[in-house]
């Protein structure tokens, strides 16, 4: 009797199942609807106030209530703050903690352009360093080390009016 068959459906199984999670939708992108929160985490949303916009640099009173922060904690620690336009799309992310957040998904639609401007990046410097992706469309800073990361992006031409990536922390 030979393992040959049950290697191949084993390997047919592990390419579906492969394949199904790359086509599986995000659950959350730049540029589209939030999160929705896993079962090990904790969200909470924060409506910025006129108070908190006037210590915003050159931030109104207007500018705080054209967005929403809603921040999710995993279970890993690590807090991931979308900001949230009027409209409901994330424009901007900021993430903090132990582990990486899955940018993939963070980054929706703007992560192949994203990957392909880092690979740019370690192709004309080897290494390991921040990464800092500034296009007209989409800025992501990141960095870190083992047990602590950082970063933010957001889609410049979809801030609202008085806000700036410097808000997005």
């Amino acid at each position: 009797m030979s393992n040959r068959p049950v290697c191949a459906a084993v390997s047919a199984a592990f390419v579906l199942c492969a394949l199904g999670a790359l086509s599986r939708p995000a659950s959350a992108a730049l540029g589209g609807s939030p999160m929705s929160t896993p079962a090990d985490a904790t969200t909470t949303t924060l409506q910025p106030t006129a108070r908190a916009a006037s210590t915003m640099q050159g931030a109104s009173p207007a500018a705080a209530a054209a967005y929403s922060v809603r921040a999710t904690t995993f279970a890993t620690g690590t807090r991931v703050s979308e900001y949230v336009g009027a409209d409901g799309n994330v424009f901007g992310i900021a993430w903090n903690g132990p582990r990486m957040p899955d940018l993939q998904s963070l980054l929706g639609g703007y992560f192949p352009q994203y990957a392909s401007s880092v690979q740019a990046q370690r192709a004309a410097r080897p290494g390991r360093r921040p990464v800092a992706v500034e296009q007209s469309n989409l800025v992501v800073h990141s960095g870190g080390h083992m047990g602590s990361f950082f970063g933010q992006a957001w889609l410049p031409s979809a801030l609202p009016a008085g806000i700036t990536g410097a808000d997005i922390k």
